[in-house]
């Protein structure tokens, strides 16, 4: 396994970079742990354990990076805890709970790879096979013919960058872009102009527009809307309530985390309703701490897949594929990996305007978590993120 710095933990968000001067929110971290609260403190007897007083620290800072809430979930080596900071809804102040919906954004990622994993098991998909012979309806370039459906699940594609996007650079520009509304269709169209970037297989650049054909590559394969085969396959089976699919819906409904933006004049505005059809596919997810926690449970003890295809999941491309920048591949078919004071863990990030989330576990359970907050700015910092693993590598 190849040696990752944090950096892997960290997500590649629709917005670009964009310097803000922040105002610190202060805020204290509660915990309510998930197990009897009135069994003792898990890590006093196991220095191995979850410490409590270190992962309050970590998730209450609310000015580095400045955010308006905070909530984690953790498990190490069995004990359990939550925690909580800030608050949900900033105007009347009420407490984030267990139960909030968040946005969980490219987290969306890693339910359709295993979707698509289910069919390929099922003998339903090629994996090696063109998407362009897959999706015989989007009439693709001739030069689509060598991307595949295992190059879409690992970033390795090569697609070309994106044409007639928006340019969503400051925070005000999101306000004014936040009821666009976009096609799968519309969306492929905006790839397909120029030459791949890359010879396929061949180099890794992350990339929301990878799973966008693989949405429509479930839908072709089902004959049914890809959140519904998520829903059938993922949330039903897994009892889970509070995930869901939006579609066109751009409200969060029952309750939920509210995300905001700082404008560049400094005043705080609410983005917690926005059309997501320019994620479709890709970053469309809403969640709750539980239900995320829920799924990395099943992903990892077979649930969800048989050991064949859970274990190309959890590999990475040859070492000779390297990112953009040079740096190692960390993306898998659906997971990303990163490797931490020695300790590897899988999982996905996630992130949209006003929401971020890190969903990342050990290959054998030993320690996982969930992180979601709520960042005030298009480029947030990471400090939050690596306070959490520093504590739970130390």
């Amino acid at each position: 396994m190849t040696s990752l710095s944090r950096r892997a933990f960290t997500g590649v968000g629709a917005a670009a970079a964009l310097t803000l001067t922040t105002t610190g929110l202060a805020a204290r971290a509660t915990a309510a742990p998930i197990a009897d609260p009135s069994a003792p403190d898990p890590g006093a007897s196991d220095p191995g354990a979850v410490d409590p007083a270190a992962l309050r620290a970590a998730i209450g800072d609310l000015s580095h990076p400045e955010a308006t809430a905070s909530q984690l979930l953790v498990e190490r080596r069995g004990s359990r805890w939550y925690g909580t900071a800030g608050t949900a809804a900033p105007a009347s102040g009420r407490p984030v709970r267990a139960d909030d919906r968040f946005r969980a954004g490219s987290v969306t990622k890693a339910f359709v790879a295993t979707v698509v994993l289910q069919l390929w098991a099922e003998g339903r998909v090629d994996l090696g096979a063109p998407i362009a012979h897959c999706l015989p309806g989007l009439a693709l370039p001739s030069r689509f013919d060598r991307v595949t459906v295992a190059h879409l699940l690992q970033h390795t594609s090569g697609l070309p960058d994106h044409r007639g996007l928006p340019d969503l650079g400051t925070p005000e520009a999101v306000l004014r872009h936040r009821f666009d509304h976009w096609t799968p269709r519309a969306l492929v169209a905006t790839v397909t102009r120029d030459r791949l970037k890359f010879t396929p297989g061949c180099a890794q650049e992350y990339r929301g527009i990878n799973y966008v054909f693989l949405a429509l590559l479930i839908e072709e394969l089902t004959g049914r809307p890809y959140g519904e085969v998520i829903a059938s396959r993922i949330l039903r089976p897994l009892g889970l309530g509070g995930t869901r699919i939006p579609g066109d819906d751009p409200r969060l409904h029952g309750p939920h985390v509210h995300g905001s933006l700082r404008m560049t004049d400094g005043s705080l505005r609410d983005v917690t309703v926005y059309d997501q059809s320019a994620s479709w596919g890709e970053g469309e997810l809403v969640s709750t701490a539980d239900d995320l926690f829920r799924f990395q449970e099943a992903l990892f003890t077979g649930e969800l897949l048989p050991e064949r295809a859970l274990t190309r999941m959890v590999t990475l491309p040859p070492p000779v594929v390297r990112m953009l920048d040079g740096s190692p591949a960390r993306y898998s078919m659906g997971l990303q990996a990163a490797t931490v004071h020695g300790t590897t863990f899988w999982g996905k990030t996630g992130e949209t305007y006003g929401y971020r989330t890190r969903v990342f576990a050990t290959r054998d359970l030993s320690t996982r978590f969930v992180l979601s907050y709520t960042p005030t700015a298009l480029n947030a910092g990471e400090d939050m993120i690596n306070r959490v693993v520093d504590v739970l590598t130390a």
